[in-house]
């Protein structure tokens, strides 16, 4: 499973190590590629999920606000809920097309 942004893989990891949440594809830290997430300063904490983190996407030297995010320390409950340990684990917005 791929996710690209601008021509430019952003995250590519197997389809059984992504977490699929409210209808979006969460890639593991590890599959996001080197240098491309920028820690952005937008808060939003989810009521069921807990404190959000925004990433800024960087492609071709153009910084790209807000178009991914993650949850660094879900709440117990949001892991329990979903099945999984998705702390860290990386969604991006519509814009980021993922496909397989």
């Amino acid at each position: 499973m791929q996710a690209v942004f601008d021509g430019a893989v952003v995250a590519e990891a197997d389809e059984a190590d992504v977490v699929i949440i409210e209808g979006n594809r969460y890639f593991p830290p590890t599959a996001v590629t080197e240098g491309v997430l920028q820690t952005s300063p937008t808060p939003y904490t989810c009521p069921w999920k807990g404190e959000c983190q925004y990433y800024s996407v960087r492609v071709d030297d153009v910084t790209h606000p807000d178009l991914a995010w993650a949850y660094p320390r879900p709440y117990e409950s949001a892991i329990e809920r979903v099945g999984v340990d998705f702390a860290g684990y990386v969604a991006f917005d519509p814009r980021v097309k993922v496909s397989l």
